[in-house]
């Protein structure tokens, strides 16, 4: 009886232009279930739904029921109103509050949720959402409201469109451009999307409380799959989070798998385009438009490798848009969401269980097991492809053994456990030079000298399983070069990946692995006849200026008056501000755009989905030249240089500086001979220096 008297005199208006709608579906002619045809959509089915009182050709009339109100949705119509969306967790949205004045299905909301502190992860204005029966597949999405975009925000199937409506990267050093956005301007919203599930979501949400938003049309066209041109080559695609991400030199010496894998294929057979960034998961990579803009952008025949689990243990999970997921959600996003959106574009995936973080303060002797403790990601993802009978790379429990291989002193080396004057560039927190901000060892994050034995993992189990007999790991693996196949049939590597010294990928040797790799792959430093580097050698004055000037394109004139003999620490800095001041007209941005700060909410590169950092760790020493109790040590001839290297940075305190703490000593020991693998610290840290800021850090030869 309440509905009726609410309804009364829209039942008075609208009497003679609506009927039930089992009498309307009678007299279309249709099952329940069944959509119309469009002939223009070369016979494929297009799902095309009118919501005004007045009849269109070829769209589902979706009739507004005065007595029981819109229709709900059920598998046997094909179509209709949920009461909760099909995002992780549910949204709730309102069904009972929809009404008609037969120029389509409005509501409006008398308040709003936001959780405190969350407001923009965590929210829900409500609204409506209208549920199609689609297969997987991809759809251009058309949605004409009765309201205003600035009043509306409309959505597909749980989707971010304050995300999808932008344009940009997708990478760090804007490579890969986001090629699929959505378009809002009046009361049109368009967007291009691939569906996983066997429907899709609607979502019509009010911006502003007391405001009436709606809907009058939704038209979906399925979109053939893409088919490769002839003669471009296959495609192969890595998705992930931070721990397989491509960087940029601000970043150094931070990597990612992804970063080095292109390097082991032949380019003449396959492309290899990297997707992954910091901080994603199976569910905001999903909702912010990432895979989807992949598998439009794939053809058939191209493959996909996914390795998410790290930000999916956020305990956010409950949050609208945060990252992490229950174990039942990890699931569904990839048996639901993913594999069958991957499968419906013809493409390919391969999944790759997350490599186990480790210990950053772990002790001599400690095992190293796999971390994923809590939320057994790996063993659900590991039973889930084993089921769909899809491709796996288990990363995660080759790298337990590598850690284990290699042991604590090397694995916490390579990992992001750096110290002060170790690089100019950011740590994944935002902060520079002077050590994690976390004042830890990061035990998530790691460095090049370890991306490429996991990149060799993956490699060397696609390798593996192709001549096991899997099909798709054999059809990848024809795509690598001919003698990393080699390399990982028979486990020799040493060809390819030459800069690996014998006496630096283990023990105490290991200290500065990443920056010594770095320096023999670019020919600047060398091993001796038995594959060793002898970090604990002394450095001598020629050898370190004839590196650096290797290095960096200098001529080696500039370093003409230093006699040769043992590199001392007060020659080392003069060298350094020669080569300084010879290369930089100006000061790098190291020093500058980016010292003491960290980007926040509302600045123009704020990323949601990333720590926000530390601020205040600046790039500059912490200690004062004054404070250095020494300095009257150095001899006067080299004093003025050697103060203003340290006083640009280029060189620190080496006495009392630590892993993983922002800390800096008080004693320059200007007389102290420099070893080889200190002389590596200090050539690394001036390379970075002259690159720039947002270059991808991939380069492995000087020009």
């Amino acid at each position: 009886m309440r509905r009726f008297l609410k309804l009364s005199l829209s039942a008075l208006l609208l009497t003679s232009v609506f009927t039930p709608l089992q009498s309307r579906s009678e007299a279309a002619g249709t099952e329940p279930g069944q959509l119309p045809l469009d002939s223009s959509v070369q016979g494929e089915r297009a799902y095309k739904f009118n919501f005004t009182s007045q009849a269109k050709e070829g769209y589902r009339s979706v009739t507004y029921d005065v007595y029981d109100g819109v229709p709900l949705y059920t598998p046997a119509a094909g179509y209709g109103f949920v009461g909760q969306t099909s995002a992780m967790p549910p949204r709730e949205v309102h069904t009972s509050t929809i009404t008609s004045d037969g120029t389509g299905f409005y509501i409006s909301e008398p308040s709003f949720y936001a959780e405190p502190k969350y407001e923009k992860d965590n929210y829900n204005n409500y609204g409506m959402a209208f549920r199609i029966q689609a297969p997987p597949g991809a759809y251009s999405v058309y949605v004409k409201t009765t309201s205003d975009a600035a009043d509306t925000t409309v959505s597909v199937s749980g989707m971010q469109t304050s995300r999808l409506l932008k344009g940009g990267f997708w990478d760090a050093a804007k490579l890969v451009p986001i090629k699929h956005t959505a378009a809002a301007a009046g009361k049109e919203w368009t967007y291009t999307y691939v569906n996983g599930r066997d429907y899709l979501d609607i979502e019509i949400e009010p911006n502003k409380v007391n405001t009436p938003v709606g809907i009058e049309e939704i038209v979906l066209k399925p979109l053939p799959m893409q088919v490769r041109a002839a003669g471009a080559l296959p495609t192969v695609f890595t998705l992930g989070d931070s721990t397989v991400k491509s960087y940029t030199f601000d970043e150094a010496p931070m990597s990612g798998w992804g970063q080095v894998f292109d390097n082991l294929f032949n380019r003449k057979k396959a492309k290899v385009v990297n997707y992954s960034m910091g901080g994603r998961s199976f569910k905001n990579a999903y909702t912010e438009g990432r895979l989807n803009d992949i598998l439009l952008t794939g053809s058939v025949g191209d493959y996909l490798l996914i390795q998410f689990g790290h930000n999916d243990e956020s305990a956010d999970e409950f949050r609208r848009f945060g990252r992490g997921s229950t174990e039942a959600m990890y699931e569904t996003y990839i048996r639901e969401v993913y594999l069958p959106a991957v499968h419906a574009r013809g493409m390919i995936p391969v999944l790759v269980t997350p490599l186990s973080r480790v210990k950053g303060d772990a002790a001599p002797g400690h095992i190293y097991t796999n971390s994923f403790k809590t939320r057994l990601f790996p063993d659900i993802m590991k039973r889930v492809a084993r089921e769909q009978g899809v491709t796996l790379i288990d990363l995660n429990a080759e790298s337990v053994k590598y850690y284990n291989e290699i042991g604590v002193e090397a694995t916490t080396a390579v990992f992001m456990s750096i110290e002060a004057g170790e690089t100019p560039g950011k740590t994944n927190d935002g902060s520079y030079a002077n050590g994690h901000p976390s004042k830890k060892i990061d035990g998530t994050h790691y460095k090049e000298a370890l991306a490429k034995p996991f990149a060799r993992i993956v490699a060397t189990e696609l390798v593996k399983l192709g001549r096991e007999g899997d099909r798709t790991a054999l059809a990848i693996s024809a795509l690598l070069r001919g003698d990393v196949r080699d390399a990982a049939r028979y486990g020799s590597w040493s060809a390819i990946f030459p800069e690996m010294a014998k006496d630096t990928t283990t023990g105490g040797g290991a200290y500065y692995r990443n920056q010594i790799e770095k320096l023999l792959q670019l020919g600047v430093m060398h091993k001796d006849d038995r594959g060793n580097f002898r970090p604990d050698d002394t450095m001598t004055v020629d050898a370190f200026s004839r590196s650096l000037a290797k290095l960096m394109e200098l001529d080696p004139a500039v370093f003409a008056g230093y006699p040769n003999g043992k590199l001392t620490r007060e020659v080392m800095g003069a060298i350094l501000d020669d080569a300084y001041h010879a290369k930089f007209t100006a000061k790098p941005k190291y020093m500058t755009d980016y010292n003491g700060t960290t980007v926040v909410p509302g600045d123009p590169a704020y990323d949601p989905n990333l720590d926000s950092g530390a601020r205040g760790a600046m790039y500059y020493p912490l200690v004062s030249w004054q404070q250095l109790t020494d300095t009257a040590q150095i001899a006067p001839h080299l004093a003025a240089k050697v103060k203003d290297a340290y006083e640009l940075g280029l060189f620190r305190s080496e006495k009392g500086i630590a892993r993983g703490q922002m800390v800096n000593g008080t004693e320059l020991e200007p007389k102290a001979v420099v070893t080889r693998a200190k002389a590596a610290k200090a050539l690394y840290f001036m390379w970075v220096l002259e690159h720039e800021v947002s270059q991808e850090n991939d380069l492995s030869s000087l020009k």
